[in-house]
């Protein structure tokens, strides 16, 4: 039996020392060649950041009270949070802008519109020829009466909201009347997205004169933060790691005809064929052209442009 216990001890006290010696040479080893943790594949790779907000934010000059407002901090965090991650959006809006920003940005000049309102445009449309629930259409998105207030034409063969220029035309001089009646800049985006009566209500019953002490509904109370946060990421792309060159945009309709029409178009098909150009491209550089015909009255006409 004593003689069963010494083996018993023998070969514990050999594999104990065969263990020691293993563990003793693994953590010797280099680092390169040890093997490292296996791969979940469910997880997903990528890394994300919280926004540096240690910084001045300001919209057309007027700037955030970040530091002393924690409200406005947070509000602002969460619309550069929503838009740094929307991967997709936010990356079509970079490619866009490189289409509609040439034209947007002389047309706010000329009115003495601050250059930051293009980035009103993006929170309102993506910069697309978008119809909202409500009826609002085009970059700036328009009801019928608000188009009809500043002559734009609005019929079922045409609807000038989708023509980029004169539909900015017509937003600067609405931005300048909210900026006017509200001496804000701020407030005028703010009454852009939620109507200018809405606006002089709830300043009168809130006692409020900024727009940042104001408990609005949920979309306006977002809407300015929004467009910082627009104006932050698609001036700087890659502090937000979007990795996108001007040749990766969409370039400007620059290359282009323009025919005056004076008399009545009975196919816009053949109008295209006649021109060297086909019918879709033809609404591409015209997406004011709501239908295949176009009725013109004596006296009156349109300028069409064909791609060249």
């Amino acid at each position: 039996m004593n003689r069963l216990l010494i083996v018993y001890a023998i070969i514990a006290s050999a594999m104990l020392g065969m263990l020691f010696l293993r563990s003793n040479t693994e953590s010797k080893a280099p680092a390169s060649t040890q093997v490292p943790p296996p791969v979940d594949d469910r997880n997903l790779p990528q890394i994300v950041k919280g926004i540096d907000l240690d910084k001045s934010y300001d919209f057309a000059g007027e700037k955030l009270p970040i530091q002393k407002n924690f409200d406005v901090r947070e509000r602002l965090d969460r619309e550069l949070m929503v838009n740094s991650y929307w991967h997709s959006s936010t990356s079509l809006n970079i490619k866009k802008m490189y289409r509609y920003f040439p034209v947007i940005e002389p047309i706010l000049k000329k009115h003495g519109i601050p250059d930051d309102f293009k980035y009103l445009a993006v929170a309102e449309s993506n910069l697309s020829h978008a119809t909202s629930p409500a009826g609002a259409k085009g970059l700036w998105q328009f009801m019928p009466t608000m188009a009809n207030h500043y002559d734009l034409e609005v019929n079922r063969e045409v609807d000038e909201r989708f023509h980029v220029e004169k539909i900015t035309d017509a937003a600067c001089k609405y931005i300048q009347h909210l900026k006017d009646r509200f001496s804000s800049w701020t407030l005028a985006a703010a009454a852009y997205n939620m109507g200018e009566t809405r606006m002089a209500r709830d300043l009168e019953q809130q006692r409020a004169d900024s727009y940042f002490d104001l408990n609005l509904n949920e979309e306006t109370s977002r809407y300015v933060f929004r467009i910082i946060a627009i104006k932050e990421i698609l001036k700087e792309p890659r502090r937000f790691g979007f990795y996108f060159d001007q040749s990766d945009g969409y370039q400007p309709l620059d290359d282009y005809k323009t025919i005056t029409v004076t008399e009545s178009i009975s196919n816009l098909g053949d109008f295209a064929e006649e021109h060297g150009t086909t019918y879709r491209l033809l609404k591409v550089y015209n997406p004011w052209l709501l239908s295949h015909t176009l009725t013109i009255s004596s006296g009156n006409s349109y300028e069409i442009r064909v791609p060249e």
